[in-house]
């Protein structure tokens, strides 16, 4: 079966963000508070950093155990990263976890040691600000990300397949993505091809159609032309997304289309999914 190569310090994994930042990005979501689609989703993307730094951390250090892109797509197309990162591609996740951009501090309450609460100032890595600016240069993007997969697969042939995460709210103004995006997929390891998945981001106006199998209930030309280009969830995905609540088949594709700001958050989380790290 493929997907199941455990990743380590010797053979790590791969994971490539792709985030539209394109002048629409600026339209409100519904998440309980005003926000732009560019915030909500940078705030994903630097949770999930976050997130997987933790996962990484052994013994007072974070161990290599994935390198991960972050690639902007709208006036331009690159490195998304911010302060001493930006314009790097590939990046060890102990060095990412080393080098927020800045800490943005909020205040949260915490217990005072006498069955109370008190305020609390709290720091919160970024990595990546919100962006939106210019059209969605999508192939552009896809094609950028190939160059990072296939680079990858050369020096990792025996790990597992490199993830890339396409999120977009909208379509591409640089031609059809289709192509670009099944290139990805193109470029296989011992332990199966590259994985695409994507999601289009709503502002909450409509429900979303999430892991779906066939075109069947897909409502325009857009939405289709992202389904063609996902890959198939893997069992260990399937078994995950499962566990949330979400119908499963073998045919099960990494897509979401009209994605609210809970929908990004699932998706990043059941996207990179790995089977053991070691």
């Amino acid at each position: 079966m493929a997907y199941e190569a455990e990743i380590s310090r010797s053979n790590p994994g791969c994971l490539v963000f792709l985030v539209d930042q394109s002048g629409s990005m600026s339209e409100q979501v519904e998440t309980g508070v005003p926000q732009s689609k560019a915030i909500a989703v940078a705030e994903a993307i630097n949770r999930l950093l976050f997130e997987l730094a933790v996962k990484c951390g052994k013994e007072d250090t974070v161990r290599d155990y994935f390198h991960v892109a972050v690639v902007g797509y709208g006036v331009t197309v690159g490195s998304a990263f911010g302060g001493d990162l930006q314009g790097r591609g590939l990046i060890p996740i102990s060095v990412i976890a080393d080098n927020p951009a800045y800490m943005s501090q909020q205040t949260v309450l915490v217990r005072d040691g006498s069955n109370g609460f008190v305020e609390a100032a709290q720091g919160k890595p970024v990595w990546v600000e919100p962006v939106a600016l210019g059209g969605t240069p999508m192939n552009q993007a896809l094609r950028h990300a190939e160059d990072l997969v296939a680079g990858w697969v050369s020096a990792h042939p025996g790990g597992f397949p490199p993830i890339v995460l396409n999120l977009t709210d909208g379509a591409s103004t640089d031609g059809d993505p289709s192509e670009s995006g099944r290139a990805i997929g193109k470029h296989v390891t011992a332990d199966g091809p590259a994985l695409l998945f994507n999601l289009h981001v709503s502002p909450g106006q409509h429900e979303p159609v999430a892991y779906p199998d066939s075109e069947e209930d897909l409502p325009n030309d857009l939405s289709r032309v992202l389904f063609s280009m996902s890959s198939v969830l893997p069992d260990h995905m399937q078994g995950y997304a499962k566990s949330l609540g979400y119908t499963v088949s073998n045919a099960t594709r990494g897509f979401v289309y009209n994605g609210d700001i809970s929908s990004v958050v699932q998706f990043l989380d059941i996207g990179t999914r790995v089977t053991s790290i070691r």
